[in-house]
């Protein structure tokens, strides 16, 4: 096995976002060794690494209606004035004072930022657009404290976009990307196509925890909304009103600060996930890519042959019935054993052939089916480690490298994984033991024996004490008539039979 060194993509994450983090520093070494195992069936190169599945940046996406509450409430809070834009815009901290809008494609090329290579989702949705990304996109960076750490996602007001399908891809991005998500609830307001697939979104991501519900609370109160947003499916979130945002020692203003400074910590969550989802995607997705690859592989170079043989099988038909004594031949130990020797040497190589060829079909299909799946690793890489005399030959449908040792060593770091989200519960969750409760002192007490007592006790042998015996009934003896006394006085009757 050759050691793979350390991506430099994953030293620059461990630099940046794990220095003064401790479960990421842990993650950093479980992707480290995610990648090894990669490396090691040739589906990532030495310079690759799976930790840029997701971006370790803690994201915030906020997204509003036409009302005009959330330009408002993120020019107040970030204490900058934004520009106007119909673009998904990605709002950065500078040290400079001056507000820069850099393209789309610096998101698109740099691993660290959440629309990582999103031009291949958008040229999979529409060919031609992916190269038209900075129509859609925008990294701004902006001088506020409140960047510091963070990103901000600023989702354009897409009720009147003429773009649904484009629109709705860099929509629900943004909100799978995020680790809290800021609604201000006029969007709520509108019926377009837009807003109902929005809501759809909004249902899929609730169970994470992550939405909050920012809404005017100085024309209906949290419970109206709650109820309109339940009818809507909606029933899982935080409600805070905007009124009272503007005044920094607010309750409303403290819960928001705090969401927003929980977003590191859900942040991290979303790391480990994406480390356990890389990790049971080995076998769910990778391995079960390349076994279903190597099944039509075979199948196709089977059956090829075996069209093959079907046509000699056809001219030793026809031949029979020409009159040639095919079967006699056959039968023959020396022609017929020459014949099977002819047919295994014209064959063998027929199936290698057949094999190479269907090898490279397989391969381009591999190769579509990775840009499918938005997958890093290469697919046909690890297929074509099988394009070997013994496994076309052989019925061997796992493939190399895929085995006992493997599957535990996997088993083995999908352990470590979870470990390492326990670890990161432990961190919110202790355990205090109940503390024993005063004596009381009129109770009895009790005094264990010294401990060479109870050696002494354990030692002198135990005899059991004998039964008393049990006296034996014994039954008295009947007197015989004629032993038995004369009675002193007797009838008349009585003395003259007794002298008969």
């Amino acid at each position: 096995m050759t050691e793979k060194t350390a991506s430099k993509h994953l030293i620059n994450l461990q630099s940046q976002f794990a220095a003064d983090n401790a479960v990421l520093q842990n993650a950093v070494k479980l992707f480290h060794e995610l990648d090894q195992f990669e490396y090691d069936l040739d589906l990532i190169g030495n310079e690759d690494t799976t930790a840029i599945q997701t971006s370790w940046w803690p994201i915030i996406s906020i997204i509003g209606g036409n009302s005009g509450a959330k330009n408002t409430f993120l020019a107040q809070y970030l204490n900058v004035e934004l520009s106007a834009t119909h673009k998904t815009s990605v709002l950065s901290y500078s040290s400079q004072t001056n507000q820069t809008i850099l393209p789309a494609t610096a998101l698109d090329v740099d691993y660290r930022y959440p629309f990582y290579r999103i031009s291949q989702k958008i040229e999979a949705l529409k060919k031609g657009e992916g190269e038209r990304i900075n129509d859609y996109l925008e990294l701004k960076t902006l001088n506020s404290s409140r960047l510091q750490g963070k990103l901000f996602i600023d989702i354009p007001n897409f009720i009147h976009a003429t773009n649904f399908d484009m629109s709705n891809l860099l929509t629900t991005y943004s909100l799978e990307q995020s680790d809290v998500v800021l609604v201000f609830c006029d969007i709520f307001n509108s019926t377009t196509d837009l807003a109902k697939a929005l809501i759809t979104t909004l249902i899929s991501q609730q169970e994470s925890n992550k939405l909050v519900y920012l809404f005017d609370d100085t024309t209906s109160g949290a419970v109206v909304w709650q109820k309109k947003l339940a009818d809507l499916g909606l029933t899982i979130g935080q409600f805070i009103g905007t009124s009272q945002l503007e005044n920094a020692t607010s309750t409303d203003f403290i819960l928001l600060e705090q969401r927003l400074a929980n977003a590191g910590l859900q942040r991290s969550y979303r790391v480990l996930h994406s480390l356990e989802k890389s990790v049971r995607d080995v076998e769910r997705v990778l391995i079960h890519e390349v076994k279903l690859a190597i099944f039509h592989w075979k199948e196709g170079s089977t059956f090829s042959s075996l069209l093959v043989l079907g046509l000699f099988a056809m001219m030793a038909v026809f031949a029979e019935v020409a009159g040639i004594d095919f079967l006699g031949l056959l039968i023959d130990p020396i022609v017929g054993s020459a014949l099977v020797l002819t047919t295994i040497a014209f064959m063998v190589p027929t199936h290698v052939l057949f094999s190479k060829m269907i090898a490279k079909i397989s391969i381009r299909s591999l190769i579509r089916r990775q840009k499918q799946l938005h997958l890093i690793e290469n697919l046909a890489a690890l297929f074509e480690r099988n394009i070997i005399f013994s496994r076309m030959m052989l019925p061997m449908s796992d493939p190399i490298g895929w085995n006992k040792k493997t599957k535990s060593q996997l088993a083995a770091l999908l352990n470590k994984t979870q470990d390492l989200v326990q670890s990161l519960n432990d961190n919110f969750s202790f355990y205090t033991a109940i503390p024993t409760p005063i004596a009381n002192q009129f109770a009895p007490t009790f005094t264990a024996p010294e401990p060479t007592l109870i050696a002494e006790l354990i030692a002198t042998q135990i005899v059991a004490p004998q039964p008393a015996p049990v006296p034996q009934y014994v039954a008295p003896q009947p007197v015989p008539i004629s032993q038995s006394a004369t009675p002193t006085r007797q009838s008349s009757l009585m003395q003259k039979i007794l002298k008969k």
